[in-house]
């Protein structure tokens, strides 16, 4: 069963995440300043970090980036039943 370590910033607001998404990518807010500010998951008291978990193991929004989409790199504003995700993937397995 694949496996993956990954990060993300749940939000309310697609705008928000947008520009959330782009100031860490110029480098104005860290990844994890910005999850433990801004996101409304349990995690941003970890900087937005999910651990390890297997495919399956979240909804299937979330799923189908996770284990497709490129390592190392924001990914979203992905919209599931809980808001709007920014995702960072860690690693595969």
């Amino acid at each position: 069963m694949p496996q993956a370590t990954a990060r993300h910033i749940l939000l309310n607001n697609e705008k928000l995440a947008r520009k959330l998404k782009k100031e860490i990518i110029t480098n104005e807010i860290t990844f994890e300043k910005a999850a433990k500010k801004f996101s409304k998951c349990p995690s941003s008291k970890r900087g937005g970090s999910l651990g390890t978990f297997k495919k399956g193991d979240m909804v299937k929004e979330f799923d189908n980036v996770i284990f497709s989409q490129d390592l190392n790199k924001i990914h979203g504003p992905i919209k599931t039943q809980f808001g709007f995700h920014l995702i960072e993937i860690m690693a595969r397995y």
